[in-house]
């Protein structure tokens, strides 16, 4: 948002009516620049206030969506350049390159394994969105089939590379339903591929060799009624293309120049014929303003990292990650195994089980759910003052005890606690008398040299 907070304030009706959830209107304007709150939240901001903010509101990048439904992929809609600035707002999709001159057998291969790689992490789903189908073969109907044959076996939100307007409006007729990406609109044969984009109302790839026929390009582009751009510099070494980013982002945010103020498409793909290199160039990317990525193929141990790179950039760093509320196995735990209790911090929950993992004792680690709370029951050296803050009391965590049902897994009543949370301990054995409170290990380092023991005392007790 351009305006700052006081900026904001003066267009609010300074009632502090509270009915937006907050005390005053000068700290519903300090959000508001935030983004931590909607203007819809205030009910009683005027239309001309709300007429100047939204202004105000409208981000250097456009914001523009490929595909449909809860699927389709929004990129741009960008505010900074850097992250600790505000947020990232729209991560970069990652397609798969699919070209009508293979073979049926790696044709499906690849679509298998698009639609076979997704991970599930603390509760995210991670997967690649888009695959980029490129016309090798100048046959348009050879195009159109394998179009309609990744329409018909993946969700995958498309993009379709063809310099060829003969066969991209071929192809269209196929998945215009999907609102693909069309690649590309060049300077030779813009006019045609922007009626297209009008006709069907897709998004539209602006390809030029340089940054200053690229600006014409897209200018060109607007003036024909095209809105939905990605810009492709056209470069095809890693720093000539890393160069480029930087300036397109710097162009729009910093300059507002309005011919470069669209998300980007970077191909790694053509930029190296060796596998990991062309991943170090995709991470590359991820960190700096790449808006589409196109692989030339998927492999787990490549494209895992490249998703957790993304969902560490992308996160918003005043909200830390959390983990879903439940119980979770490390290793194949059984009815004699520990129980431990833990925040539904990430970086608390990964720390933990890493150490439960390398402890070789499998156990169930109960995570309660936080709101927000950073310092809270911790088990690693990032939260020394987890002892004196946070939400989690007594009453909180009985009632996640019982309704998790922990007990129905095990055959003993002892839960293990964080060793700074021992003050915890008489108050929770008043709300869970069934239960025994262990205080283990200050820290999730020492897992290793408490567990074994533990879980021999667990075993002993269960034999007699």
């Amino acid at each position: 948002m351009a305006l700052s907070g006081l900026e904001i304030f003066k267009l609010l009706p300074k009632t502090n009516c509270k009915e937006c959830g907050l005390p005053t209107c000068l700290a519903f304007a300090m959000n508001l620049t935030s983004g931590k709150i909607e203007l819809s939240s205030c009910p009683y901001i005027s239309e001309e206030a709300k007429a100047k903010l939204a202004e105000a509101e409208q981000s250097p990048i456009r914001l523009v969506t490929i595909g449909v439904g809860d699927k389709a992929l929004k990129l741009g809609n960008e505010t900074v350049m850097f992250r600790h600035e505000k947020r990232f707002e729209n991560p970069p999709g990652f397609a798969i390159l699919i070209i009508d001159t293979m073979d049926d057998a790696e044709i499906d291969a690849r679509l298998s394994r698009f639609q076979e790689l997704q991970y599930e992490r603390i509760g995210i789903l991670l997967r690649p969105e888009l695959i980029a189908i490129r016309n090798d073969s100048g046959d348009a109907q050879k195009y159109a089939d394998l179009v309609n044959k990744v329409k018909q076996n993946s969700d995958a939100n498309i993009i379709l590379m063809s310099s060829n307007h003969d066969i991209l409006s071929a192809s269209l007729k196929v998945c215009a339903d999907r609102k693909p990406l069309i690649y590309a609109a060049t300077p030779d044969n813009f006019e045609q591929v922007a009626g297209l984009a009008i006709q069907y109302s897709c998004p539209v790839t602006a390809k030029a060799s340089g940054l200053d026929d690229l600006a014409e390009l897209t200018t060109k582009l607007t003036e024909a009624g095209v809105k939905d751009i990605i810009l492709d510099s056209g470069s095809r070494t890693l720093r000539r293309a890393f160069e480029d980013q930087i300036f397109i982002r710097r162009a729009a945010i910093s300059k507002n120049f309005r011919p470069l103020c669209f998300p980007t498409v970077v191909l790694p793909c053509e930029m190296t014929n060796d596998p990991m290199m062309e991943v170090l160039m995709a991470s590359v990317f991820v960190a700096k303003y790449g808006g589409i990525i196109v692989l030339s193929d998927f492999q787990g141990e490549t494209l895992f990292p490249l998703l957790l790179q993304r969902m560490d950039i992308y996160n918003d760093p005043q909200k830390p990650f959390m983990a879903p509320e439940g119980i979770y196995e490390i290793g194949e735990p059984d009815q004699n195994s520990p129980v431990l209790l833990t925040s539904s911090w990430a970086l608390t929950y990964f720390d933990l089980s890493l150490a439960i993992e390398a402890s070789d004792i499998p156990a169930f680690l109960c995570v309660e759910r936080i709101e927000n709370e950073t310092d809270v029951m911790c088990w690693c050296h990032y939260c020394l003052r987890s002892t004196q803050r946070g939400k989690l009391d007594s009453k909180s965590t009985s009632r996640f005890i019982k309704e998790c049902r922990i007990k129905d897994r095990v055959n003993h009543r002892k839960l293990v606690i964080p060793g700074r949370t021992a003050q915890f301990k008489a108050e929770l054995e008043q709300t869970l008398p069934e239960w025994e409170i262990i205080v283990g290990p200050v820290e999730s380092a020492l897992i290793a040299g408490f567990l074994p023991g533990f879980a021999e005392d667990l075993k002993n007790l269960s034999e007699t």
